[in-house]
């Protein structure tokens, strides 16, 4: 269901007496979105988990958290093309913090959302406080002007027109030439679809044969009983890489939030034996709560960093197979994690790979003699995909690659992700 706001209309004029304008009790979207966008550009907090605090704080319906949504990620997602226009109409004139903001959300309802203008422009203006007088003139202009503010767009230099960093751009540049990049940042333009799972150990479930579906809204009762769960088709490639069989002992070494360990337990039919670690008590809570409601009865949960090379008693008889999806830059996830263009950096994947090394080389200790490691990322970054694995190769005897795998999010239509299969002779 869409925010009342986001229903496209003509501008209502401003010389309209306000007696004939329909007013309604308004909920300061605007305002919250403002907030959001403030906390969340000290650095410290990510915006999901802010926009998350404030819809329970205050009890948000969900026509309203999904229009604070649609504000913040599709702000954070055009940031460079916002400022552009900005740039433009403003003749580059300093502003502070908030009335920088201001001007960001209300031109995305205008231009990009295609909020009502009459609302985007009142309801923006109202929420900025000192600047209010600036606000409104800029957004009245750019309403006035909207057609030539959009038709600038295609002339612009791919990093303004899709609102990524410019570094990270001619990274890419190197790595997958202009036609590709071209298109993933593009493609990371364009809000992803709700994808869910379908949980094949729900019991007596009555579901289509294929394993993943797009939904047109959250489907929140089947999520609450543990019928689907909401995962990206490339999130698979992994777990049936690895192909657990029933009667298996198996370890998910970065488990949660689980996601990826219930789809292990679906291919080991609940049988056999799952380690499921993570690396603090706040991740395992999570990890267990979504075992508990996806039906996973095979699977116990160890609290373990993997960055240790001290193996722990439970790991000491060794594994089957073991999934080691490490954490890692998510260039493959950009579309549906809107923060990571702005908060990642070129030494960030230098000291990633550091990490993932040390998980790799401790994992394959426990790995029995003719098992399976299955080393995974949502990245698309080779230093961190098969450049990775075969430098640890490399330099650790006794190991072999058997298959790799990986998703390039245009080519394949489906989130980023890379696989690789390792056996131990």
């Amino acid at each position: 269901m869409r925010h009342p706001d986001l229903v496209m209309q003509d501008m209502i004029p401003d010389r309209q007496p306000p007696s004939s304008r329909p007013r309604q009790p308004t909920v300061p979207i605007r305002g919250m979105a403002l907030d959001v966008l403030g906390e969340w550009s000290g650095g410290e907090r990510f915006a999901a988990d802010l926009m998350d605090h404030i819809q329970r704080d205050n009890g948000l319906s969900l026509p309203d958290a999904a229009f604070l949504r649609d504000i913040v990620l599709t702000t954070l997602r055009n940031l460079s093309l916002l400022d552009h226009w900005i740039a433009v109409i403003t003749e580059d004139k300093h502003l502070d913090h908030r009335s920088r903001w201001g001007l960001r959300i209300g031109l995305c309802q205008v231009l990009i959302l295609k909020v009502s203008e009459y609302a985007a422009v009142n309801e923006t203006v109202a929420a900025t406080g000192r600047a209010r007088s600036l606000i409104n003139a800029v957004l009245r202009r750019a309403c006035r002007e909207s057609t030539e503010l959009l038709a600038m767009v295609d002339g612009l230099p791919l990093e303004t027109r899709t609102s990524h960093p410019k570094w990270l751009i001619e990274h890419w540049l190197g790595l997958f030439g202009e036609a590709k990049t071209t298109a993933l940042c593009e493609w990371n333009q364009v809000p992803a679809p709700i994808c869910a799972r379908i949980n094949r150990l729900y019991p007596h479930l009555d579901a289509p044969q294929e394993d993943f579906i797009v939904c047109d809204h959250l489907p929140r009762e089947e999520l609450s009983v543990g019928k689907v769960y909401m995962q990206d088709p490339s999130t698979a490639i992994a777990p049936r890489l690895l192909a657990p069989q029933p009667g298996h002992r198996v370890l998910d070494a970065c488990a949660a939030p689980g996601g990826k360990t219930a789809l292990l337990a679906q291919l080991m039919e609940n049988q056999g034996e799952i380690i499921a670690c993570d690396v603090s008590p706040g991740r395992l809570r999570r990890l267990d709560g979504n075992l508990n409601r996806l039906h996973v009865t095979n699977a116990h949960i160890e609290e373990h960093d993997w960055s240790d090379p001290q193996i722990p008693a439970f790991a000491k008889p060794g594994f089957d197979r073991i999934l080691l999806d490490v954490p890692c830059s998510n260039t493959g996830v950009m579309r549906r994690r809107v923060d990571v263009r702005w908060r990642l950096t070129a030494e960030d994947i230098t000291a990633q790979t550091q990490t993932q090394t040390q998980l790799l080389r401790n994992c394959l200790r426990v790995l029995k003699p003719g098992g399976i490691l299955v080393y995974s990322t949502c990245s698309i970054e080779p230093a961190e995909n098969e450049q990775l694995v075969a430098s640890v190769l490399e330099s650790t005897p006794g190991y072999e690659p058997v298959k790799l795998r990986h998703s390039f999010p245009p080519d394949d239509q489906m989130d980023g992700a890379f696989a690789a299969a390792i056996r131990r002779h």
